[in-house]
């Protein structure tokens, strides 16, 4: 219980004290880089710990066995929702994005018609490809 405190208030220092650093301070070109190095060590620091944490020795009871592989299953179907999830909606912004260039080009130039929408078909992909990876995570 108390790694997880501490575990949480490193990683609650790691948002806070760079970005009200910079936020506070004068805003010059060193205070974002120092703010970014805070967050980076911050970061790595909370990576570093929860490390040494997570192989501390502990063993587990055959009951205990169980419930994992049982939570692991779990983990699969969140991986999976992830990776379709974000997938979408990052397709979601390119086809925004090329499209709307796309018609643009189109009411200039009608004979590039090809060309918009093999980039329109490029963007829509990147959902194909996070669908992929879930079968993949699932199979």
């Amino acid at each position: 219980m108390a790694t997880k405190i501490i575990l949480t208030a490193i990683l609650l220092c790691s948002m806070i004290i760079p970005v009200g650093g910079f936020l506070l301070g004068k805003r010059k070109e060193g205070n974002f880089k120092a703010a970014l190095g805070c967050n980076i060590f911050f970061f790595f620091g909370t990576i570093l710990v929860a490390d040494i944490l997570l192989f501390s020795g502990n063993v587990q009871a055959a009951g205990e066995a169980a419930e994992a592989v049982a939570n692991a299953e779990g983990w699969r179907y969140l991986a999976a929702a992830l990776s379709t999830g974000l997938s979408c909606i990052g397709a979601g912004i390119a086809v925004a994005s090329a499209a709307s260039a796309a018609l643009g080009a189109l009411s200039e130039d009608s004979g590039i018609m090809g060309k918009a929408l093999i980039f329109v078909a490029l963007a829509e992909s990147i959902a194909l490809y996070g669908l992929l990876i879930s079968f993949s995570i699932l199979g």
